[in-house]
């Protein structure tokens, strides 16, 4: 019998690639951001416009990475991108500020806010919600995740295609629950609706931090384009049905939000969806919380399934230890990657106060974003001839270039410090890349300790490195000739590729 290689599977198809885009995106964000973005245009009209122009934004960036995700069809999508085009410290620059800090306060929040809507479901809507009590829900609520994710790549992507729909459900409630609304002649709010607009270019470039960061995680499904049966058709395919799905359904739902509440009520309220549902469901409001609640249950399953592969990435090009990038002889997924992701999200839970490491890394994302776009140019210029199943007018990533450009120069005039704190989250990997990456003489003495644990959870969790598509053909002739038995054992390096 041949030997299986030791590789992950490409299991995922049209349906999961559009679901994983739909699943990370649609988080708690849409339900509590759009008071950020009134509040700092200040007006209905350009409100929407926000949203609106942040969604095609959005299918701009994607389409651009659709020429870069088909392109290199590896597992770690930017990481990926920026170690081929600039070499190993921008890649490692990304990684360690996207690992460390950015997706995982993100998600930290997210699970945190679906433990604490579903305490206070069972009880009864009571304000005073223990805080130890959300944190424990919220850790056994990523231990299960992190379990589901290690187990088979294919539930981890069924739950995501059922509870996308759970989020869509909510969206289509609430914008169904406004145009009834706007149709019994309740059109009060949309008298005037310029009326009171900031028009300061640095208040409206934060606006669009806030609704980008509702929009946030479209570019995730790069981080499994490996794992997509057919990725040159999938991905293009799945980013755009996906982006336009989401600019429709975002600025509708603030459509209706903004039909039934002032600007003045929607600055006000802590949750815009609960106020909303209260207003207007009547009995039935107490549904919202459920639709927050499987809202951010997907949103968490995403990020476990694409952030443990960016880890994933980063050991089999050598940039963090060999042993995350084992992966499981049995189920064929990057077991040791989504244990480390699962505990250094755990770790987040030990303080509350994530919301500002959140706010400071949206600067570092957009930086990361212009520097692919970057990639994209110097692959055009470098490799012009290089295969690309998909490639971009060259007008779409120079458009989007420049937008990016504004989104990191305009907030710096209305908040600096901010800007200035999401430089030193990513700066402050330059020391840690000197001493474990540059300096091989340092990270050498290491080298026995970290052969030991790579050792250790080989035998734990039952994984191996990849193996080489040669190495595998090679352990697969040697098996027919009955000589297998160490042939089989031999794994490639950390650069090996996956097919």
């Amino acid at each position: 019998m041949k030997p299986e290689p030791v590789r992950l599977r490409k299991e995922l198809g049209l349906l999961e690639g559009f679901t994983l885009i739909m699943g990370n995106v649609i988080g708690s964000g849409i339900f509590v951001a759009p008071k950020g973005v009134i509040t700092y245009v200040g007006s209905v009209g350009m409100s929407l416009a926000v949203w609106a122009v942040s969604g095609l934004l959005t299918m701009l960036g994607g389409l651009c990475f659709t020429e870069l995700g088909t392109m290199i069809p590896q597992t770690g999508g930017m990481y990926v991108y920026l170690h081929e085009a600039f070499g190993p410290l921008p890649a490692f620059l990304y990684l360690w500020v996207t690992v460390v800090l950015r997706n995982n306060a993100t998600a930290a929040v997210v699970a945190l806010t679906f433990a604490s809507y579903l305490i206070q479901g069972v009880t009864g809507g009571c304000e005073a919600v223990p805080d130890a009590a959300v944190r424990l829900l919220a850790a056994i609520l990523i231990c299960f995740l992190s379990w589901v994710n290690c187990m088979n790549v294919k539930w981890a992507a069924k739950v995501q295609n059922v509870f996308t729909l759970s989020k869509v459900v909510a969206l289509v409630v609430v914008i169904v629950t406004g145009a009834v609304h706007l149709g019994a002649g309740h059109l009060d709010n949309y008298h005037g609706v310029m009326a009171g607009t900031n028009w300061k270019a640095g208040a409206i470039a934060t606006a669009f931090y806030q609704s980008l960061f509702s929009y946030d995680g479209w570019d995730k499904v790069y981080y499994v384009a490996e794992e997509l049966k057919n990725p040159e058709r999938d991905l293009p395919i799945a980013i755009f049905l996906a982006t336009t799905l989401l600019t429709v359904l975002y600025t509708l739902t603030n459509a209706a939000y903004l039909a039934v509440l002032t600007p003045a009520e929607m600055i006000s309220s802590g949750a815009v969806a609960l106020t909303f549902a209260d207003r207007t469901l009547g009995v039935a409001a107490r549904l919202m919380p459920i639709f927050v609640m499987c809202s951010t249950f997907g949103t968490i399953n995403g990020y476990i399934l694409m952030q443990s592969r960016l880890i994933f990435a980063g050991a089999r090009k050598g940039q963090l230890p060999e042993v995350f990038s084992l992966v499981s002889t049995v189920h064929m997924t990057p077991v040791v990657a989504i244990v480390v992701h699962g505990v250094l999200l755990l770790l987040m839970l030990v303080t509350s106060d994530v919301i500002l490491l959140i706010n400071y890394s949206i600067y570092a994302a957009t930086l990361t974003h212009l520097g692919c776009m970057g990639a994209l140019f110097w692959f055009r210029y470098k490799e012009p001839k290089r295969p690309r199943p998909f490639k971009v007018f060259l007008v779409l990533p120079v458009i989007f270039t420049v937008i990016l450009v504004f989104l990191l120069v305009l907030p710096a005039t209305q908040n600096p410090s901010d800007v200035g704190v999401g430089i030193a989250l990513i700066s402050s990997g330059l020391p840690v890349y000197y001493f474990t990456i540059h300096r091989k003489d340092i990270a050498g003495k290491f080298t026995r300790l970290l052969g030991r644990l790579t050792v250790w959870c080989q035998v734990l969790f039952m994984g191996l490195p990849e193996m080489d598509r040669r190495l595998a053909s090679a352990a697969a002739a040697d098996d027919d000739d009955g000589v297998g038995g160490n042939t089989s054992r031999r794994t490639s390096r950390n650069d090996t590729h996956c097919d």
